[in-house]
């Protein structure tokens, strides 16, 4: 199987990470927790899911001189991530997530964003020649829309690929949606776009539809622990998911995009993509924290063989 060269444009964040028996409620102190610190952030967590499977990752992101950011640059390395594009900010710190989890791995975010949104299409113009040699470029919505639209633009006009997931939930600009080969939306993001109640698996093929005639190529709809349904203007299919024990869902999205980069890239038709991309999501929820959780190929070997 080739390796996939892929670039990644988006956010990098610290993630702090508090698990316990249940969300607290509005003005609510819940005790007992175990606390997580771990690297995260859409961007970051997608990138670092697609190397772990083994593909050439290159990240665009923006950093803080600060503590964080060090630790951040310094584990994309480990990771074998390509660094060359993560720009220091002096201003600016890293981002910070706050992460609430309770015992069924459901969780409530809060995020800092930082350096993130200090990420500018300048940034992109100076990556633009990893871009356009890439074989997949997957983008989120944790950076500037200006620039998530300018790596588009750039992606397309070289003929490459774009992923985007957009999350968290955003009104698009107009146009860029012609520029996506891969919409990958959650039940509610493909909601807020499509402006259709999204809440089983065939209003998931309605959304599709009208996502797909507003200009994506292909439209992915995550369902969450029932997988995922895919659509293009002729055909739909939903792809069961693995049933697991989730620990923590923080991110199953982020782990499921990686996944669809890495197997769209290395070759795999969609359906199959799809389907490998589900079962790194299932995985994923059965560990605690963001990059933590996230499956070498390996894992993911030996998941998908059980």
């Amino acid at each position: 199987m080739p390796v996939p060269r892929i670039v990644v444009v988006g956010s990098s964040n610290t993630d702090m990470v508090v698990k316990s028996r249940r969300l607290p409620a509005p003005g609510e102190t819940v005790t007992g927790g175990q606390f997580v610190l771990a690297a995260g952030g859409k961007g970051a967590n997608q990138a670092v899911a697609a190397a772990r499977l083994g593909a050439d990752v290159t990240l665009v992101a923006k950093v803080g001189r600060d503590m964080f950011g060090d630790q951040a640059v310094e584990n994309y390395r480990k990771e074998g991530i390509r660094t060359d594009y993560v720009f220091r900010d002096p201003e600016r710190a890293t981002g910070i997530a706050l992460i609430l989890v309770d015992a069924q791995g459901e969780n409530l975010i809060s995020v800092a964003s930082g350096a993130n949104h200090a990420l500018t299409p300048a940034d992109v113009d100076q990556a633009a020649e990893c871009i356009r040699a890439a074989q997949v470029v997957m983008l989120q919505l944790e950076i500037p829309l200006e620039t998530v639209c300018r790596a588009a633009e750039v992606a397309e006009a070289a003929g490459v690929p774009v992923i985007l997931n957009p999350a968290p939930a955003a009104p698009l600009p107009d146009g860029l949606l012609g520029r996506v080969a891969y919409l990958t939306p959650n039940e509610s993001e493909a909601q807020q776009l499509s402006g259709l109640a999204v809440e089983n698996e065939a209003s998931a093929r309605q959304a599709a539809q009208r996502l797909l005639a507003a200009g994506a190529g292909h439209v992915i709809i995550t369902l969450g622990p029932k997988g995922a349904l895919w659509a293009t203007p002729g055909q739909a299919q939903a792809v069961p998911s693995r049933r697991v024990r989730a620990l923590d869902s923080t991110a199953a999205g982020d782990a499921f995009n990686g996944a669809l980069a890495w197997a769209l890239g290395s070759g795999q038709p969609l359906d199959e993509a799809v389907r490998t991309a589900c079962l790194v999501g299932a995985l994923s929820v059965t560990r605690l924290g963001a990059q933590p959780s996230l499956p070498t190929k390996a894992e993911l070997e030996r998941f998908a063989g059980e």
